[in-house]
């Protein structure tokens, strides 16, 4: 007898940051993602992305669950923390260093600004000059000597590294991700992660990046669905990249539009006149914020 195909259902999540109030654009991508999940019947998750503990709140965290509640909204408990997941990703950083992927840069911002300005290559998709590769041939025995010193430093990717060793892993298919419309239609894009040049995985100040930290969480979450803004477009290249590195499974993309304000600029949680609490206390219910995501 043939047993009965189990279906696994989709897994969608909103991962906000804790370091100011949630915007419009925030309810657009958690409305966007939880009703994609209502939709195919999918879960859907809550993360709350904290890796930033000196700008991160407590309080906004509670704010968060109080803004998503009054939207409507419901997660699966217990929700996901980074703060509390350090030694995950310090884990997954060492082993891309020990295969000789990952390399420290000890260069304060003002060298790397001062060095990129001295021979200016471009910017990287988020606006900042490209990495002009310092400390990137220093020797082993230097790099070690200022570690022990205890001196701050960066991990940086090796990125022509990385590329030849995921070609390797591809066996020289091509690198890719699938991004989807509000329609459904999926198309095969290029990842670029070349752009970036030498990113950094790992912060000085923490045992991650954004980068490493939310490939890493999409996939131990079984994150199948991944909805953001349209600003992280240009990441994606990078998390498909370590998802091949480090043998990560792949998700299904989908950028929204950016909701931007009179002068065209994408919001801020600075901009606290958008902000989902002062809208609220201005009198607009849970739909009104679905009806004003919809039109702006």
């Amino acid at each position: 007898m043939t047993s009965p195909s189990v279906t696994t259902p989709p897994v969608f999540r909103f991962a906000p940051s804790p370091n100011g109030e949630l915007h419009l654009g925030h309810a657009l991508s958690a409305l966007a993602a939880y009703d994609a999940a209502q939709k195919a019947r999918g879960r859907f998750l809550l993360r709350i992305e904290d890796i930033d503990v000196t700008r991160c709140r407590e309080e906004y965290v509670e704010q968060i669950f109080e803004d998503l509640r009054w939207l409507g909204l419901a997660w699966e408990m217990p929700l996901l923390r980074q703060s509390q997941h350090f030694d995950v990703y310090a884990k997954a950083a060492s082993w891309l260093e020990n295969i000789g992927l990952l390399y420290p840069c000890f260069a304060t911002r003002t060298e790397i600004a001062e060095a990129a300005a001295r021979q200016p290559s471009g910017f990287d998709p988020d606006g900042a000059p490209l990495y002009p590769g310092l400390h990137k041939k220093m020797a082993g025995a230097e790099a070690w000597a200022r570690r022990q010193r205890s001196e701050p430093f960066a991990l940086r990717l090796d990125m022509d590294r990385a590329l030849a060793a995921a070609a390797g892993l591809l066996n020289g298919a091509a690198l890719t991700f699938t991004e989807f419309d509000e329609a459904g239609e999926g198309t095969i894009v290029a990842a670029r992660p070349e752009r970036w040049v030498d990113a950094i995985i790992v912060r000085k100040d923490v045992p991650a990046s954004y980068h490493l930290a939310v490939t890493i969480d999409d996939a131990r979450q079984g994150v199948t669905h991944v909805t953001r803004g349209m600003d992280l477009f240009a990441a994606t290249d990078l998390h498909r990249l370590l998802q091949v590195l480090l043998g990560l499974p792949e998700p299904k993309y989908r950028h929204h539009r950016l909701i931007t304000d009179a002068e065209g600029r994408k919001l801020a949680k600075s901009a606290h006149d958008t902000s989902i609490r002062s809208l609220r206390e201005a009198g607009l219910s849970p739909s009104d914020i679905r009806a004003l995501v919809q039109r702006i």
